[in-house]
């Protein structure tokens, strides 16, 4: 708070009580521009840790299709290893041809993001679009259970 002394008409000296609010405004505006730059930033730069899922598994079906990507990045229908050229071939095999059918893909814990994208585009482009991802479920910190079991997301 800033007081100014000012001389009145009879000479005498009184003090003026004002707040000067000009570099109140000024710190608000300057903070206000900073909080509107930074917040962008704060979001772009986010290291991604997934946690494993604890929702309630989906039923399996009777005869569940499974496509799994090993560590080596080799492709396995079923138990039987199938080779990227002849994978559309194979899988329409198994499949007898019907596009519809729920491909459940699993990856090792070793295998890229960028590696399991691929294998997705090789489903895409086979004409399988309904692709449910398999992992271990995950008991939540405060449930005691037994060891994780395999499951599949919806």
């Amino acid at each position: 708070m800033a007081s100014r002394i000012r001389e009145n008409i009879d000479g005498d000296l009184e003090e003026n009580h004002e707040i000067n609010v000009t570099p109140f405004i000024d710190v608000i505006l300057v903070l206000l521009i900073i909080f509107m730059v930074a917040a962008p930033l704060a979001t772009v730069d986010v290291n991604v840790d997934l946690p494993g899922s604890t929702a309630t598994p989906a039923p399996r079906p009777e005869t569940p299709l499974f496509l799994t990507l090993k560590d080596d990045l080799t492709l396995a229908i079923g138990n039987d290893s199938v080779p990227r050229g002849a994978f559309a071939a194979v899988l329409d095999g198994k499949t007898k041809g019907d596009k519809q059918t729920r491909i459940f893909l699993r990856a090792d814990k070793a295998v890229g993001y960028g590696e399991l994208m691929e294998v997705m585009n090789l489903l895409r482009g086979a004409g399988y679009l309904k692709i449910a991802l398999v992992g271990l479920e995950t008991v939540p910190a405060d449930a005691s259970a037994p060891a994780p079991q395999p499951g599949i997301a919806p």
